[in-house]
């Protein structure tokens, strides 16, 4: 079985693990109450078959003694009339669907995926507010909680996003602003609840007694205060309802695509990443399962043919490919060969005029990394490899167009920064299991520290202990769980998953630059 197959089939297994949430006794609870779950609400909102991209599914998985999955809350986006939505659920399942730290960093990259791409949101809200004990990593900070609310109010006053918020549980202290600063409120008979303060904290505050219902339920704020504006009997019925609204809000269809399948079929995807994550690969095998045809319209093939620039299309969608081509390159004349994965002059001067020419003829990008990082010494200090990797890194961070990554094996050094890492900002990161991200792989950080020290017995326990730190640190669910990467997928998920991706990068026409790019505000 191959690395890719094994990987795969442990993230697999861990992914069932996750989507159950807080257990089977919790759903069942979930239901006693009359409430569906998170992950039910999102599957009766979106088209029934449609696309569903998980977003952030294994933050936090390593953290907290396994007590928060996903963080408490179903971040993603599928398609509600045919149409791309942002969708965020509490999972009241997960510790009553308080908010951890990691919450908060989930429900921001939803809310920045709506301004980038100018994509209705849709709040499924159910959450007994902060978890008090982490309250120190959720309400102070630049992006702690009060950012959720900046971005609802950038969005509502500047970007003209759409936010529709369903109350469908309790909702409580600064949380009920995430609702109030949506456009449309909608709660649930006798399940929702909204208030600044719970009974409790009302009673101990004012000494007043009076029940749920009386102080924030769905007839009190439908009916008495008008701070929700639509009421549903049930859980069913309000997502029916939420689906009517998003289907009356202006949208230009897509128009039908016709497109030739790729080459080859994308479970073959898997004989493609070797055993041993150095060794080399045909990565154009890659383009033969991805791509439309298998065809790439290679961009100045034998100019730095180790990094490979060119033309596709996928589900119809024409995008930019740029890709690292693995294993021994043979050079010119009188050259020495080059080492596939990493970066030369030539090839960083290639890429950044390729990425310049995407940006002028909007074709989004497509950054397949297996970068180990740009080249060093004498002959590459001298060709000006400094010069020419700011001139790549400059091209990459300022293009205007959308940009998608996915990982298949190594994300290192400045390479992995060039290659449109997580920093800068692009629209979609993905990664397959194989994905090895970090400043550099364990032995040569091994060798960096210890250099001709590492054979010495003495410091054999120290030098396996870094190796072993490093294997952990640059193993994807590792970056999964921090947020580094959106989502991993199997191959055979790639391509219909990146189809999607492009879809809803082209919903903007605009800049895709930073999290969101405000229009003029005088025009606003």
């Amino acid at each position: 079985m191959s690395r890719l197959k094994t990987l795969s089939d442990e993230y697999q297994k861990l992914r069932v693990r996750l989507e159950q949430g807080g257990g089977a006794e919790r759903i069942k609870r979930q239901h006693d109450q009359g409430k569906l779950t998170a992950r039910e609400r999102v599957t009766a909102l979106l088209d029934l078959d449609g696309p569903w991209v998980e977003i952030g599914l294994l933050v936090a998985w390593d953290q907290y003694d396994g007590q928060a999955p996903a963080a408490g809350v179903v971040t993603g986006l599928g398609r509600i009339g045919g149409r791309p939505v942002v969708v965020v659920a509490n999972d009241a399942t997960v510790k009553a669907g308080s908010w951890w730290p990691e919450t908060i960093k989930k429900i921001l990259r939803a809310q920045e995926i709506a301004m980038r791409q100018r994509i209705p949101i849709i709040y499924l809200v159910d959450s007994a507010g902060v978890n008090l004990p982490y309250q120190g990593g959720v309400f102070p900070g630049q992006y702690g909680a009060a950012r959720i609310f900046y971005y609802n109010s950038i969005m509502r006053r500047y970007l003209k996003v759409p936010q529709i918020a369903a109350v469908m549980g309790p909702c409580i202290a600064g949380g009920a602003y995430l609702p109030a600063l949506s456009d449309v409120i909608f709660m649930v008979e006798g399940t929702s609840f909204m208030g600044l303060g719970g009974p409790n904290l009302v009673k101990g505050a004012t000494g007043q007694v009076v029940d749920a219902e009386t102080l924030g339920g769905a007839t009190t704020h439908t009916a008495v205060s008008a701070v929700a504006h639509y009421r549903a009997k049930d859980d069913k019925d309000c997502l029916v309802r939420i689906r009517e609204y998003v289907g009356r809000l202006p949208h230009a269809s897509t128009a039908r695509r016709t497109y030739p399948a790729p080459k080859r079929d994308t479970e073959e995807l898997y004989d493609v990443i070797p055993a041993d994550h150095r060794m080399s690969y045909d990565v154009r095998a890659m383009f033969e399962c991805l791509l439309d045809a298998g065809r790439l319209d290679e961009f100045q093939p034998d100019v730095a043919p180790e990094m490979i620039c060119g033309h596709g299309a996928i589900e119809g969608r024409h995008v930019a490919v740029i890709a690292n081509s693995r294993g021994v390159i043979k050079g010119k004349k009188g050259e020495a060969p080059r080492i596939g994965g990493i970066i030369y002059t030539e090839s960083a001067e290639k890429v950044a005029y390729f990425i310049e020419n995407a940006d002028r003829e909007r074709v989004p990008l497509l950054f397949i990394q297996d970068v180990s990082g740009f080249m060093v010494g004498t002959e590459a200090e001298h060709t000006g490899i400094i010069r020419a990797g700011a001139r790549f890194v400059e091209a990459m961070a300022t293009a205007t167009v959308p940009k998608l990554v996915l990982t298949v094996n190594h994300a290192s050094g400045a390479g992995y920064y060039a290659m449109a890492g997580q920093g800068f900002d692009p629209d979609f990161i993905v990664s397959w299991p194989t994905g090895r991200m970090g400043v550099m792989e364990g032995e040569s950080a091994v060798q960096a520290v210890y250099g001709g020290e590492a054979a010495k017995p003495d410091n054999a326990a120290a030098v396996e202990a870094m190796r072993a730190d490093y294997e952990q640190q640059l193993d994807a669910k590792f970056a999964g769980a921090r947020g580094f990467v959106d989502a991993i997928l199997t191959p055979e998920e790639t391509r219909d998953t990146l189809a999607f991706l492009l879809e809803v990068a082209n919903e903007f026409t605009g800049p895709h630059l930073g999290a969101f790019a405000l229009p003029s505000v005088s025009a606003c």
